[in-house]
Formats: C-alpha cells, structure tokens, sequence
C-alpha cells in the first residue's frame, strides 16, 4: 500500500468484505463520504487490486519470528507460522478465495522481521532527533500496566463466531445505517459503523443481512428484530452490541444460523475474547490469593448480630492466625473482631469502613493474655492512650492492625467457566453451580472483614516516646480480654492444592533465659516467635539491658528443655541484629558455622513437626468445595491494589495491576497518569537508579529468606500537576533519619496537595495450578495456538507480588496531626496549613475512627492478669 493510501487503511479494511459485493459502490460512499472523490478513487483501485486472485506462493521460513511448516492449499504448498496461518485464513474469509491481499497481509504479521526492523530504524530516528523520549517512552511501556478484575469475566451462553459482512440496520423510524458485522452467536451480534450513530440504547432495531442475501435464502422484506445494549467507541469507529429480541421471534433464522455457526466455526473462528480474559483473570488469581498477606474474615448476620465464621488461611496470612492464637492453640481472633467494632464499622459509609486496631500479649504463668484496642477506644481517656501505646509498643509482640469490612453476597462463590454448555458434556459440568449442601453454609454470610498486619519498626519506635506512670498499668485492665468468657470460634479453613514455598515466623511464647557477652548476669524475658528453619528469633526481656549490645547472647530455654533430650537448648548461641531503643525488644539470628548448628537444627526440627500437624487438620475438608468457594469470594472482593511481577532479565517490571474496592486513596494516585483501565506504577519504582532499589532487591531478599518483605512509602501528592513526576514524590520511610524529617516531608505534602502513606509487602509467587485452566486453554488452542501459547508463556512468567495497603491516616495519627488535618487530608480539593504537628500523638485529640461516632463499651475485665511485671 503507497503512503497516500496509508492514512485510509481502516477504511479499506472496512470495504474489503463487500469488494465483490453488488452494493459495494454505495459502502464506498457511505464510509468515505467524507474524503475528496479523486482519493476516493484511489481508494476503490486499491481495493479492487487487493480482491485479485493471487499466484504467488508463500514461504516465511527465515523472515519471522516463528516456526514455519507447510501449509497445503488449493494445490500450492505454502511455509507459515501460527500467527502467519491465522492471518491467512482471516483474510481468505473476507475476500472469499487467495488474493493479493491475503497475500500482502501475511508478509505484514507482527512478527516478520522485515517489519520489526523498519520499526526499529524509526524508532532509533525518533530517539535521535528527541532523546528525551526515549526515556520517558520506556518509563511508560515499563510501567503501565492494564488492571484485572479477579474472577470477573463474561460468561457466555452460546458460541460467538467471528463474522464480516455487509449488513444494513433499520430503526423503527425506518432510518437506516449500512455496517458491517464482527462477530455472531445465536443470541447476540456485534456491527461496527463508521460514522456517528444515529441509535440509542435500548431501542429496538431490524438487521437485514445484505452480505447473505446472494450466497443463502434470506428474507429480504423482514430484518431480524435485535435491541441495542451498548455503544463503545474505538478509534472513531462506533462498535453496536446487539441481543435477539424475544418478543419477535424468527425460527427459520435460528435454524440457518445454528447450522451456518456449527458448519463454519472452525473455518470463521470462534470468538475467544472473552475465554482469553477469563483466562488471564483466573492466572492473576492463582498468583494473588496463595500469597496476600491479608486475611479474610467471612461474617455472618444472625439477628442482626454479626457472627465471623470463617478465616480463609493462606501461607502468608497465617501468621496473622497464629498470633492471636492462645498457650493451647485455641483461635483467639475474635478477640480483635469485637462486636462493637465491627458495628462501628457498618455504621460508616462503604468507602470508608476501616479501622486501625493496636495489640500485644502478655505471658503469666504459661499463659497467653491479649489485649487490643482500637484509637477511638483509646480515646476516651487520655491516660488510657498513653498507658496502651506507652507500655504496649515496648513489647515484641506490640502490632497494628488494619480492619476493613466490605460486603459480599453468597453467588460469589460460584466461578464458572467462559464457555457455554453446548461445547461439550465436560464443561457443562464444570459450569454446575454449587451443591445445596456448600450453599446452606454460605448463605447467611453477608460481609468480608480484611484483616491486614501494617506494623512498622519506625511506627513501633514512635509510639515508644509516649511517656507513663507505671502506676496506671492496672488501668489496661480495660483492654484486656477475658479468658474465662472465650468468645465463639472461627472456623479456619486453608487453600487447596497449595504448593508451600514462603514460610512465615511461627509463633513461639516460652521464657527465655540470655546471656550477653562480657556480662555474666542472667536477663529474663519471653520468647515472641522463630524464623523459617530456626534461623530468627525474636525476644523481649523484662526489663531494659543497660551493657553493650553488640556482638553475641546465648540463650537457654529451660522449658522446652524439659520436653528434649535429643537437644542442649540451654546454651543457645545467636547474633543481635536489631534492638529497640529502649533495648528490651531483641532479633535475634543463629550464629554461623557450627556454634549456631544446634538452634538451627532444633527449631528446624520442632518447626517441621509443627507443620506436619498443620497439613493433618486441612487436607480433608469438611464439606467439599468450601475452601474454593470461600476462596472465589475473597478474590472477588479485594480491598486493597496489589500488582504482579515478572522476571525480565535481572529486572522485575510489573504486568498486570489489581484494584481493590476501597483503599481510594491508592487507585486515584496510581490511575491519574495512565490510560483508562490500566495503572501507572512508575512511582514505585522512582529509586530503580540507586544503588538498592526497594522493590527490585526486595524480591530478591524474599527468594532468599522465604519470608514477605515490608517497608512504608511516604507519598507527595499534587494532583494539579500534568507531569505525574513532578506530580508525585515519593520516598520510603527508611531513607528518612528521623521522625522530625519524617514529619516535615508530611507538612510539606499537605500544604502542596495531599499526603498518602503505603505499607507495600512483597511477595513471591507459587505456581499456578493449570488443572484449574486447562479446560479453557484447549478451548483457545484449538482455534487459535499461538494465542494459547502465548498466555501460557505470560502465565509462567509471573515471579512476584506487591501488595499495597493504605495506612494514611494511621501515620499521621503516630507524628501528632489534628484531626482537621487528617479529615482535609482525604480530599484534593483544596491544600492544608499545616503550622506544627506535636511530634508525638500526646494529648492530640485524635479520632482516627472519625469524628462523633458512637462510643463503645469499656471492655470487660479479664481474669487475673497483670502486665505490669512484663
């Protein structure tokens, strides 16, 4: 095709159907009306040259990128690729028999080299003349990426075939429009126009098929009666989405068409689009739930009472489990899920029920003693903040919770596949809906509270300078919770199939006994948790150590002691890695070589028991299908924006972002500079050219130490800027070297726009399970095996997860904002002021949970418990 011809590409594309068609000369003018009549003439030619038949024989072998083999027809013998022979037969479908445009069209594939090297040699011209686009041409390709929505795809009832011909549509003014189809199916058909419509939604419309009408019978004095559902735009060509109207039925059409369909779908091609997001929807799922770091809650409603019945446990959420799990194993989570909390939660409005929830144990007597409270409780006296923050954030197993509840309906559950019944015996039972039996149990849930971990070393130390009396430690008696009033169980059900690679701490609450070196004096304290193979430890002593931290402790358990005779765990030897600042909190890790051989040989041991009984209790479930039903209903209701990675080169760039339901915060900042239904994640990755960037040697660290890896972004905002880098400023919290940067970076974004902290946690992928696919992979295989090869390519690709959690307001809560502040903050309508933030929450007024909300009931005592000797 000439350079003049270029720029009307569509419309050929649009006229070569009806090229031999007796009214081709007035599709010409109804496409190109628009166009001078000596280039509409052009136009014509270069259409009737393309409709030629062709002599010519084709081998690709050596020119693209693919591998040929031949390709018989009509008594010549051609060498094509997959992509080569896909679009061969396209074109034979749309001019009817091989032509020069058949021909031309596949030495144009996207993969002929010829091609990518014209690309190339222009792209290198663009980038001479303009270097700067280079760059900012490939932070654009590099991250920005399209969303997916977990498990939500169309469902078809009947097969959709590819379809081009000529059609002409009436409205019941009797005003008409000629189109010509895409795609087909018994119920449905899809028209492409080329000029502004002159339809709406919903009305009813008559389809007279003018590109059959030579080749089969049709009924040229009655068009069949469709309605109009949807109208997309796409490159100035408006696309119709039409349905068969019941109420004018038309069997003898239905007849035909069945047969046309059945007889034609493998020369046509069936339409796969909708099989092909299913299946990228169902591949981003696999990777994104084995590994989220948030767990879900699933909530009944029992007389307008709120029941959790169900904690759906992964291999990285069930640390979170495990926590709140008591001396006997007992699942104490209801202890954070309090009824008043959670219809606190439901009085707020959707986009907003969220809370953040602060807790820690106590060890007395072997028994494990929670308390939690969330900052609105902690607001009806301050005493009561500064005593549970104060003493609470000194403890190791000090943590912070983010609470968000969302609702969800039991359908949810019920995935099925994207092809319709009539395909086959085994799809039509794969598309079963659930047993009555798995039904009844998930009827009554009617909510989703994601439990997430966003505790922060740097928030830990800050809430460490809230000052108390130690006096008032009874008073967090009123957090405690009762050990003699239980409350009722969660059943905890685990993924299926799940192929365990990430490891979690696990929980290990036992007295400790250490000694520092050069100090002879015995510290006691309580163990917090251990490592993947015994490697970390994690220790809180009951009182401060005034030596020299550095170097070696030994230390003796003399407890488990008692249990072991195949071990010496009295004399222990590990390396102090990190201490608080008031030098109670330690982690711990084995030393190397042989010193450190026998604690990492013990918890080894004791953790491979540990996880022999874990499989024990979930391999058999109690009602089949629950756990990937309860599963479905989570995927489909994510809160929070996570995106998934794959591994190019020594790099990881990210493929495919996933948008929660609330966390808005988050999706306004990634989707303001990128295109719709995608999201730009350049931000994230603003410190690629340091020496350590976080993300990239942050996977890096998560292969290598099998456990999640967190650190928080503190985010600059300003969403009046049209360039998103100076729009945007981000940096991670650690890079800060102290709270009074942390809290002049916070003003400074306030006043420009609005400031947004993330609590981002990487992860690394499992892999997918393919059964799962496998039915809708051989659906695109046989129609179309490059496709299909293609997506198994991009399936095995994924390496990592980042999953990003807003913890905004939880921020500015720890470095002292008002909630003035806190409240303008959520907007971008206008800048906040902000004169001098108190460096700590102290006697702020603060309510995180929103200003004027109903006040809850001071928890009731616990049993016989006293921190205070903690």
């Amino acid at each position: 095709m000439s350079q003049d011809l270029a720029q009307y590409a569509d419309i050929i594309e649009q006229l070569k159907p009806v090229v031999n068609e007796p009214e081709f000369n007035q599709v010409l003018l109804q496409v190109a009306s628009d166009i001078p009549k000596e280039k509409r003439f052009l136009i014509k030619m270069e259409v009737k040259r393309l409709a030629k038949p062709c002599m010519r024989t084709i081998d690709l072998r050596g020119h693209v990128d693919g591998k040929c083999k031949k390709y018989p027809h009509e008594g010549r013998n051609h060498y094509m690729d997959d992509i080569a022979v896909d679009k061969f037969e396209e074109q034979l479908r749309i001019f009817g028999r091989y032509t020069y445009g058949v021909y031309e069209a596949v030495q144009s594939t996207e993969n002929n080299f010829r091609l990518m090297q014209e690309r190339e040699v222009a792209q290198e011209r663009v980038e001479k003349a303009r270097p700067d686009l280079k760059k900012r041409s490939a932070v654009l390709e590099q991250f920005k990426v399209p969303t997916v929505n977990l498990l939500d795809y169309r469902q078809r009832n009947t097969e959709r075939m590819n379809f081009a011909v000529a059609v002409e549509i009436f409205n019941k003014y009797n005003e008409s429009m000629r189109g010509l189809s895409v795609d087909i199916s018994l119920e449905g058909l899809q028209v492409k126009l080329s000029k502004e419509t002159i339809f709406e939604k919903g009305e009813l419309l008559f389809i007279y098929f003018r590109g059959l009408e030579s080749e089969f019978t049709m009924d040229k004095k009655n068009g069949i009666a469709y309605k109009l559902v949807k109208i997309s735009t796409k490159n100035d060509v408006n696309y119709l989405a039409l349905q068969r109207d019941s109420d004018h039925p038309n069997k003898s059409f239905d007849q035909f068409l069945e047969s046309f369909i059945h007889g034609n779908k493998r020369r046509y091609k069936v339409n796969m689009n909708n099989t092909i997001e299913a299946i990228t929807s169902k591949t981003s799922e696999q990777y994104f739930s084995p590994r989220s770091p948030t767990l879900p809650i699933y909530i009944d409603v029992v007389n307008q009472t709120l029941v959790p019945r169900f904690a759906m446990m992964n291999e990285v959420n069930r640390e979170t489990l495990q926590y709140w799990q008591d001396e006997e194993d007992n699942c104490r989570l209801n202890f954070l899920l309090t009824q008043e909390r959670l219809k606190r939660l439901l009085h707020k409005s959707e986009e907003v029920r969220e809370c953040f929830v602060y807790s820690f144990t106590h060890l007395q007597n072997s028994k494990v003693y929670f308390y939690s409270a969330s900052f609105e409780e902690l607001m009806q006296k301050d005493l009561l903040k500064q005593v549970f923050l104060g003493f609470g954030s000194k403890k190791a197993s000090w943590r912070v919770y983010k609470i968000a509840l969302t609702t969800m309906v039991p359908e949810q559950a019920h995935i099925p596949l994207s092809i319709p019944d009539s395909v086959g015996s085994k799809v039509k039972k794969l598309n079963t809906p659930l047993s009555a039996r798995l039904m009844s149990k998930l009827k009554n849930l009617r909510y989703l509270a994601h439990i997430t971990d966003v505790t922060s070393i740097t928030g830990q130390e800050t809430y460490n300078d809230f000052t108390f009396n130690r006096d008032n430690l009874s008073h967090l008696r009123n957090f405690g919770h009762p050990r003699n009033r239980p409350p009722a169980d969660i059943q905890v059900v685990r993924f299926k199939n799940e192929e365990l690679r990430i490891e979690s701490r696990y929980r290990l609450r036992t007295h400790i006994e250490a000694r520092f070196s050069g100090d002879d004096t015995v510290h006691k304290g309580v163990s917090e948790d251990i490592s993947v193979h015994g490697l970390g430890l994690r220790v809180e002593l009951t009182k401060e150590y005034v030596g020299s931290l550095e170097g070696r402790v030994e230390v003796a358990f003399p407890r488990l002691q008692a249990i072991t005779t195949s071990f010496d765990v009295m004399q222990l030897q590990y390396e102090i890695i990190y201490h608080n600042v008031d030098k109670n909190i330690l982690h711990l890790k084995a030393a190397p070589g042989d010193e450190g051989k026998t604690a990492r040989s013990f918890f080894e041991e004791l953790i491979k028991k540990n996880k022999a009984n874990l499989h024990a209790e979930s391999d058999e479930e109690e009602i089949p299908g629950m756990g990937q039903a309860l599963r479905c209903i989570n995927a489909r209701n994510a809160t929070s924006l996570s995106f998934l990675m794959s591994k190019e080169g020594v790099r990881y760039t990210p493929q495919a972002g996933i948008i929660g339901k609330q966390d808005e915060r988050v999706t306004l900042l990634t989707t303001q500079y990128a295109e719709r239904g995608n999201v730009n994640l350049e931000f994230l990755f603003r410190d690629r050219k340091q020496d350590s960037p976080f993300v990239q040697s942050g996977v890096k660290t998560v292969k290598l130490e099998n456990m999640p890896l967190r650190q928080e972004l503190f985010v600059s905002f300003d969403n009046s800027q049209k360039d998103s880098r100076m729009a945007i400023i981000p940096r991670y919290s650690h890079k800060f070297e102290s709270n009074t940067q942390r809290q002049n970076f916070i003003k400074e974004a306030m006043n420009r726009g609005q400031f947004i902290a993330i609590h981002v946690m990487l992860t690394t992928t499992g892999k997918p399970d393919v059964s799962m696919l496998q039915t809708e992979i051989n659906y695109v295989t046989m129609y179309a095996m490059h496709r299909a090869r293609e997506l198994e390519k991009k399936m095995w690709s994924i390496a990592a997860c980042a999953h990003l959690v807003d913890v905004t307001d939880e921020v500015l809560v720890r470095y002292g904002f008002t909630p003035a502040e806190i409240a303008q903050n959520r907007t971008l309508d206008g800048t906040t002021q902000i004169h001098n933030p108190k460096p700590t929450l102290a006697g702020n007024g603060v309510n995180l949970e929103g200003a004027g909300s109903e006040n809850s009931s001071s928890p009731q005592k616990p049993e016989a418990q006293n921190p205070q000797n903690a």
